[in-house]
């Protein structure tokens, strides 16, 4: 039951919004719904889960909205149920899913929101996930919810945002026992169900393609394992196979964007079966590409590392220098790049003034181990 209650919640969340309700009276409504589902459905389950959820959430919302006297105008307005037909059978999580990634809210308070309603998670879960404390996880969400009923759904977040909340939540990757990166692929997973736009294929794709990689990520004392140095047998293959597939379909339709690019690039990776035999000329068309799509200094940055795979660290070292000096990470690359052209001693200063910029554990760690092998070898 937990499953089809999972699946079900955001589809009848998202008929109450449509409908007019509120996002926070309509969760409401739901968890009441779901509340007569657990007392009912034992002895009596309904044919159809989806329309009793629907009926019986929109009666606890009516009921609601009439017994509050200051909200007599929207009672009028929903006062009779609107009669069931072929508009029920769409899948309202989408509109949900837009809903949730308002431009009104913060990136942070959109994956919190969108976790919560279209996810399925608890605030619990979210909280635990993002390594603060519950209640502070739920007055985020309750005042990402005030936002976006003050906002109205007239103007839900467009696309590139929802992409870009999505890709947020993958990137947060496994915190907990909340698995966030399969999470932001089951949600993309039912985006691209609903949208042709290559973009979404994009994305899907490049999720695929790193997800296959995660298994040889770390060390199993939990270090952190450049690309470089991965073993590849620990990829999965499946999931290579399969985002290779989704990338194609997207390359088809002949309207490039940002996320096929970095999924292309990610393909190119997958593709060889070691580090050597990566093929850095493709990889850096691909960033040619990307960088004039998005103009942007990381891309530039990892741009410069596929410089210098492709034409030597010289060549790595000058295209470096049109990245600005505060992008993070730069330091790193610009060490990686003094090794491999034989300045040591500049390149074990270089990882070690990157260790004390880096902002995670594992990375100042790696970062550290670099610069001591350097000067102890």
């Amino acid at each position: 039951m937990d499953a089809l209650v999972r699946d079900l919640v955001p589809q009848v969340l998202g008929v109450l919004v449509r409908r007019g309700a509120d996002f926070a009276a309509a969760e409401d409504a739901v968890q009441e719904a779901l509340v007569e589902a657990v007392r009912r459905w034992p002895d009596d389950p309904p044919d159809d889960p989806k329309p009793w959820l629907i009926t019986v959430a929109w009666r606890k919302f009516l009921d609601a909205t009439r017994s509050e006297t200051a909200r007599r105008t929207r009672e009028e307005r929903v006062h009779d149920e609107p009669a069931p037909g072929p508009a029920e059978e769409q899948d309202d999580t989408l509109l949900l899913l837009f809903l949730c990634c308002h431009p009104a809210l913060t990136s942070g308070s959109a994956i919190a929101l969108t976790l919560r309603a279209v996810g399925g998670l608890t605030t619990a879960q979210i909280a635990e996930a993002h390594l603060v404390p519950e209640a502070t996880m739920a007055q985020r969400i309750s005042r990402a919810k005030r936002t976006v009923a003050g906002a109205g759904v007239g103007a839900p977040g467009d696309l590139g945002r929802v992409l870009k909340v999505l890709y947020l939540i993958f990137n947060e990757g496994y915190t907990g026992d909340v698995d966030l990166a399969a999470e932001a692929i089951r949600l993309t997973r039912m985006l691209r169900a609903s949208s042709d736009e290559p973009e979404v294929a994009g994305l899907l794709a490049l999720m695929l393609l790193h997800h296959a990689r995660r298994a040889a990520r770390w060390s199993p004392d939990g270090a952190l394992v450049p690309l470089a140095e991965q073993d590849r047998s620990l990829w999965d293959t499946a999931l290579i196979a399969e985002g290779v597939d989704v990338l194609q379909a997207a390359l088809a339709l002949d309207r490039l964007g940002e996320y096929q690019c970095q999924a292309a690039i990610a393909a190119l990776h997958c593709d060889a079966r070691s580090a050597a035999e990566t093929d850095w000329t493709q990889v850096l068309e691909w960033y040619d590409e990307l960088l004039a799509l998005t103009d942007s200094p990381v891309v530039a940055l990892n741009r410069a590392v596929a410089v210098g795979e492709a034409d030597g660290p010289l060549a790595g070292l000058r295209a470096l220098e049109t990245v600005p000096a505060g992008v993070p990470r730069r330091t790193a690359v610009e060490a990686w790049l003094h090794e491999r052209a034989g300045d040591l001693t500049i390149a074990a200063d270089r990882y070690a003034e990157a260790a004390a910029r880096a902002t995670s554990t594992a990375e100042r760690d790696h970062l550290t181990r670099q610069a001591a092998r350097l000067r102890h070898p």
